[in-house]
């Protein structure tokens, strides 16, 4: 059966996405859930999803194309090509199975200098689970980043040394492994292992809509049967959970009221993750160890918006990456910086360390927490060379791949809690920086203007500064400079 592939229903302030990457090409087998597509908005990643097994008929609209909600992309054929893969699955096995493979031991990747230790986060695969080159195996957690460590090659995974939660050490054995060696597993154990090690192995794969569905109904992944590829927890599994409920109500006749309010009224404790942890520390810390105080201020958003309209098309053309509102606000921000030095300085003991390089953190809400990669010497880079550093530090932030080069550092960060519809907050700074910057969601508001009520789109400024180095007055000007260049974009060009 032909199904339309279709661009997600996009917010109210969204007029239209792009298509950024296509991770499958025409004719490839794909399962339920897999990932299709990316489609990129201004402020966020989307991610299309394979609506059942099957194959990928056609595209028909390819990376760069300017997309507007539910349009249709590309067209899929449930379950062609399916029976197929399956077939070709049994023989590989047989053929891998009867290979005895050398062992290799599976070591921590050497930690960074400023890193003492680290966790085993999770373990992908269990003793006896046939591999495939580069596979990711485990999860090692440290207090900044997540590092994979991968098969090296087709094999088996023989024993586990280090189990979750463990503490470990740079270069520490964690597991053996047997490259070339795959053992056959029956039918009968194949079932077994489907029911059994799947759900956990395929539990930490789930989609973005699965994830946020479980999360917004307060349900626990482990209480669902998965009924999708490998037993992996679809949509409609979450839907059909709920409903569960209507279907009890015929035996709860004969059941107690008791146990059923004890189920609904359970608890969960799970304990924090490094990054975790890593983040509470850093804040308490930032709260108790800085003099910290917020102001506010407000932009007109019509001059940028008119802008991006205006120029959007010819400089996706020209540099093949979308005019984002970010690409403004970095701007904006090095420019503040560099004459108010003040807020690009940190102290130091007793020193005030002022910096002559402009390196911005971003603020990036991933999966397992909100981090703040580094865009460097922003100064040097144009809004084409802004917009490619932030969409690549926003991927490897999804996909988990950021490194710590890629955290260390930083001068200022800006925080956009506006992509998640925040219209006011105080944000806290990120130590040893002096200050952040937080945007917020864009609102039509009535707004007085030559005497005249007008409607406009208004966000607001909250600057967050440490009062220890940066007085009112520079905090101030700082926040004004930044308005001003936000309403009247030509002096980001002029230098005015």
């Amino acid at each position: 059966m032909s199904i339309d592939i279709k661009v997600p229903v996009l917010p109210e302030s969204v007029a239209d996405a792009s298509i950024a990457t296509w991770h499958v090409k025409v004719g490839e087998q794909v399962t339920r859930d897999q990932n299709l597509v990316d489609i990129e908005t201004d402020k966020v990643v989307l991610e299309v999803v394979a609506p059942a097994d099957g194959v990928l008929s056609d595209i028909l609209d390819e990376e760069g194309a300017t997309v507007l909600g539910e349009q249709v992309i590309a067209k899929f054929e449930e379950g062609a090509g399916a029976q197929k893969a399956q077939e070709q699955s049994a023989p590989a096995t047989e053929k891998t199975s009867s290979n005895k493979g050398e062992s290799v031991e599976i070591k921590v990747p050497v930690l960074p200098e400023s890193v003492a230790d680290a966790t085993v986060a999770t373990w992908h695969v269990q003793p006896g689970d046939a591999v495939s080159r580069d596979q990711n195996l485990v999860d090692i957690e440290t207090d900044k980043v997540v590092l994979e460590v991968v098969a090296p090659a087709d094999g088996t995974l023989s024993e586990i040394l280090a189990q979750e939660g463990e503490t470990v050490m740079g270069e520490q054995v964690i597991a053996n492994f047997s490259a070339g060696a795959a053992p056959a597993k029956s039918d009968a154990p194949a079932k077994a292992s489907s029911d059994d090690d799947s759900s956990d192995a395929e539990n930490d794969a789930l989609s973005p809509s699965v994830r946020r569905l479980l999360a917004e109904k307060g349900i626990d992944a482990a209480n669902i049967k998965g009924t999708g590829k490998g037993g992996r927890i679809t949509k409609e599994d979450v839907e059909k959970s709920l409903s569960a409920p209507s279907k009890a109500a015929a035996p709860a006749k004969e059941a107690p009221a008791a146990p059923s309010l004890a189920g609904e009224r359970s608890e969960k404790r799970v304990p924090m993750t490094r990054l975790r942890k890593t983040i509470a520390s850093r804040l308490l810390e930032a709260k108790n160890s800085t003099a910290m105080l917020t102001t506010f201020n407000e932009v007109n958003m019509k001059p940028i918006m008119d802008l991006r309209k205006q120029y959007q098309e010819s400089f996706e053309k020209r540099h093949g990456i979308r005019l984002g509102f970010m690409s403004f606000y970095v701007k904006a921000v090095t420019e503040a910086l560099k004459r108010f030095p003040e807020v690009n300085a940190s102290l130091d003991g007793d020193d005030i360390c002022y910096h002559n390089y402009f390196d911005v953190s971003i603020a990036v809400s991933t999966p397992r927490g909100l981090v703040t990669p580094v865009l460097r010497d922003c100064d040097t880079l144009g809004m084409a060379g802004i917009e490619g550093g932030i969409k690549e530090l926003a991927l490897k932030g999804r996909d988990g791949k950021l490194s710590m080069a890629d955290m260390q550092g930083g001068n200022f960060t800006i925080t956009n809690g506006g992509v998640f519809g925040s219209l006011l907050s105080t944000p806290i700074i990120n130590p040893p920086q002096s200050a952040i910057l937080g945007m917020h969601k864009i609102q039509d508001r009535p707004m007085a203007v030559n005497g005249k009520v007008e409607i406009l789109p208004m966000m607001y400024l909250a600057l967050s500064y440490d009062h220890r180095i940066i007085d009112g007055k520079e905090s101030v000007g700082f926040l004004v400079t930044i308005k001003e260049m936000l309403e009247d974009p030509t002096r980001l060009l002029l230098d005015v």
